[in-house]
């Protein structure tokens, strides 16, 4: 008689890590372009791509907040107020990522 395991658990990520960066990106390409297109003209001081390095910049720190995300989900997983903690924590930490990654974007252009 052979002894088979039917053992199953859910995976702890839901996403995949790239999945969870990509839309992190995402949202702060989103932001980032919708900000600097509504900047108006831009001065002549700042060269002809001053509009790069935002928009790499940005999405970047967009893409770490959201791999933060993703390690969160390890205390996600272990409770109610562990839950409340995490989601909270990774919405600050996104929040203040792209509020540096636009500073250090914007820096010697739009944000002097």
């Amino acid at each position: 008689m052979t002894q088979s395991n039917n053992l199953t658990t859910k995976p702890i990520h839901p996403a995949s890590l790239g999945k969870r960066m990509f839309l992190g990106a995402g949202i702060g390409l989103i932001l980032i372009t919708i900000f600097l297109f509504g900047a108006g003209k831009p001065n002549p001081e700042w060269g002809k791509f001053w509009m790069i390095r935002p928009l790499i910049i940005v999405p970047f720190a967009g893409a770490m907040g959201g791999a933060f995300y993703y390690f969160m989900d390890y205390l996600r997983y272990r409770g109610s107020l562990k839950k409340i903690v995490a989601i909270i924590l990774s919405i600050i930490v996104y929040i203040i990522g792209l509020w540096m990654g636009i500073v250090l974007g914007l820096d010697g252009t739009l944000w002097n």
